[in-house]
């Protein structure tokens, strides 16, 4: 039998989809499964979107240019410059999905063993694209007892080397919630322009900021303009996910001519999609205010119940919809299958993602879980009443000290 690749092999399973089909077979038992493993919010699409989707006036669904609509990446220019994100129309390149814009960035600026410092835990695919270009990630750890705040600029210097590329942020962060600070974008900045580096800055969330202080994009921050490789995506802040519509930002003009080698190869993205993109960018205000302000309630129910569980610890997440709590078990990956396997509290249970998947470093993760508050406030509470009665009931459960 032929053999499959080496790069197959090492490609890590999504922690957020891997128990996927234990879930299924709880539900196909007859168990209700709160679903709190994976950013798929129930909050409705806007209106605006199912009525372009409804009215498409063509009669061929031709291919679109490979860099994405015009009159799409027009729009989105007018949507950055309320962030005051001042980008060309031909800066913009439409990608499919915020992932294939990752993707595409890390084939376009990095060669196999090349190297990106990235803060973890992190979003679970960036080490499935890396490993697509060839390329490392390098983590460097942050913590849940400070909150997940940057680690001193020292710990960055340390790690870098002369196949260090560039530093990935994701911010607000996925799987955290944390929100950085000026002062540690500045410090990001000053590294970036140091060592001569790309500053790959994941930026889907940015509606969803919950201190009040100003969003701060990386193309906020001055001198470094250049290098700057923004990520962006319709999915989250629309409530459209299916629509696979993301975007890659970029004022560098070598990389935007790489980049759109791969764009070409994979012909175009999404028609239909795109259609959607660009009419719920007219989304009125009254909506984008509704979803944040859902999301401001359900974070603040779901945190408050979640510290209110003996052993249970989640720090308050300043952005996104996410959240890493830790629990009192002694393996949160044996927790999870548990739960979907193994119990259910009056003919429920809950799906969590093990927390572990969103590290690198052995053993980091271990008693901590990513929850995205991605439901209704009801739901959350009975998601949490299942979660107490399985952490009293399981096996494996280590008493707080």
């Amino acid at each position: 039998m032929p053999e499959v690749s080496h790069r197959g092999r090492i490609m890590p399973a999504s922690p957020i989809r891997r128990l996927v089909p234990l879930a299924n077979a709880a539900i196909e038992r007859g168990t209700k499964v709160y679903r709190l493993n994976i950013g798929q919010p129930d909050v409705p699409t806007p209106q605006e979107a199912f009525d372009a989707l409804k009215n498409i006036d063509r009669k061929v669904l031709e291919y679109s240019p490979s860099d994405g609509l015009l009159s799409l990446r027009r729009k989105l220019q007018q949507y950055y410059r309320r962030f005051n994100i001042k980008v060309d129309v031909d800066d913009i390149i439409v990608t499919t999905g915020g992932s294939e814009a990752v993707l595409f960035a890390f084939m376009a600026c990095l060669d196999p063993g090349d190297e990106i410092i990235v803060p973890e835990p992190a979003y679970a695919n960036y080490m499935a694209f890396a490993i697509s270009a060839g390329a490392k990630i390098v983590t460097i750890p942050s913590s849940i007892d400070d909150g997940f705040e940057l680690p001193p600029v020292e710990k960055f210097e340390e790690l870098i080397t002369p196949r260090t590329k560039g530093i990935l942020i994701c911010n607000p962060n996925n799987p955290t919630g944390y929100l950085y600070t000026m002062k540690e974008m500045l410090q990001i900045r000053d590294l970036v322009l140091k060592h001569d580096l790309f500053l790959f800055s994941d930026e889907v969330y940015r509606e969803f900021c919950y201190t009040g202080a100003p969003y701060i994009s990386a193309f906020h921050l001055p001198g470094i303009e250049d290098k700057v490789v923004l990520i962006d995506s319709v999915s989250k802040r629309y409530n459209e996910c299916g629509i696979r519509v993301g975007a890659l930002i970029t004022k560098h003009k070598e990389l935007k001519q790489n980049v759109m080698k791969f764009c070409q190869a994979r012909l175009s993205p999404p028609l239909l999609g795109q259609i959607v993109a660009e009419a719920s960018i007219d989304t009125p205000a009254e909506y984008m205010l509704e979803t944040y302000n859902e999301y401001v309630e359900r974070r603040k129910f779901l945190i408050d119940q979640l510290n209110k569980i003996p052993g249970c610890y989640s720090p308050i997440p300043m952005g996104a919809f996410y959240t890493v709590v830790r629990l009192p078990v002694d393996d949160a990956d044996r927790f999870c299958r548990w739960c979907l396997e193994e119990f259910s509290y009056e003919g429920q249970t809950i799906f969590m993602a093990p927390a572990s998947g969103f590290y690198t470093t052995p053993g980091m993760g271990r008693d901590e879980v990513r929850m995205a508050y991605v439901l209704k406030k009801e739901e959350l509470a009975k998601a949490m009443e299942v979660l107490r009665h399985a952490l009293e009931a399981y096996p494996g459960r280590v008493e707080p000290k």
